[in-house]
């Protein structure tokens, strides 16, 4: 999976502008523009990298002359004290793309490492994680990007993906019923379908109407259990809403296909990454 140059090149200078406006007056008025320096990137913590060559792509665009090492690519796990990468390059434009550097990678991997600890806990079972579009404006595609570095998947990028009628959807239109026909009748045969549901006969109804995918909105494991028995196969099945940690287990224990987590990408804690100077030990924890 990789993200379009144009795309990452756009959100950098986005946030390089937002940081730096038209100069750095720390870092202008006390190092020489002539100046170079090595630097690296060192984990604070054990988890998934995210974002590592978006990171790097700051400098490259600050310097275009830079020398960079990497020693991990996106979705490998990470041990507490690794370099993730080195570089070596002018001492100003490091100095000025650290911070828009670091809130990248930060982000991403705290995004993907979250999204890892999810997927090792319901592993042996038929659960696919999931994200949403509870994301960050403008940021959209690097979070949903961590996500698959994380070992996730993707739901809807937006909302021309797919018809997902939700209960203002159902209840503004008159029932699941009435909505699904109305937008087999209109759709392509290339959209997919999928109704969100809050009790057993909303289930029933979305099923006998042919929805593709059924979401089981704030249902607890035994009532999602007892949903997979009344599905039998017949559609995709997606558990929503009150997902933790401490959870998770139970609710792909349940035999749903499919747990989707807006905490994956709206409230994901930074993943502790620095940018030491110098040269890098490999023994820097």
């Amino acid at each position: 999976m990789k993200l379009l140059q144009f795309y990452i090149d756009d959100i950098i200078k986005t946030a390089l502008n937002e940081d730096i406006n038209y100069i750095d007056s720390t870092t202008d008025l006390l190092i020489s523009p002539k100046d170079e320096s090595e630097a690296y990137f060192v984990s604070k913590a054990d988890g998934v990298v995210a974002g590592l060559d978006i990171a790097l792509r700051v400098f490259e665009l600050l310097d275009s002359g830079i020398e960079i090492t990497r020693h991990t690519e996106d979705g490998n796990e990470v041990r507490k004290g690794d370099i993730l990468a080195e570089f070596k390059g002018n001492t100003a434009m490091l100095l000025k793309g650290e911070r828009t550097a670091l809130n990248i990678l930060q982000h991403m991997s705290g995004i993907a490492t979250y999204t890892n600890k999810c997927v090792k806990l319901v592993e042996g079972t038929n659960a696919s994680i999931c994200d949403t579009r509870k994301t960050l404006p403008g940021l959209r595609p690097l979070q949903k990007y961590a996500v698959v570095m994380g070992g996730g998947k993707n739901h809807r990028y937006n909302l021309t993906d797919a018809a997902m009628l939700k209960d203002n959807h159902i209840d503004a239109y008159g029932g699941i019923t009435n909505a699904v026909k109305a937008l087999r009748e209109r759709a392509g045969h290339m959209l997919k379908i999928e109704v969100e549901t809050r009790n057993f006969d909303e289930l029933r109804e979305a099923l006998n109407v042919g929805a593709d995918v059924i979401m089981l909105d704030n249902m607890s494991p035994a009532d999602m259990k007892k949903a997979v028995e009344i599905t039998a196969g017949r559609a995709k099945l997606e558990a929503s809403g009150n997902v933790t940690l401490e959870n998770i287990r139970a609710v792909a224990e349940s035999g749903v296909d499919i747990i989707s987590l807006g905490a994956l990408t709206h409230s994901v804690t930074a993943f502790d990454i620095s940018m030491k100077w110098g040269k890098a030990t490999f023994n820097d924890m």
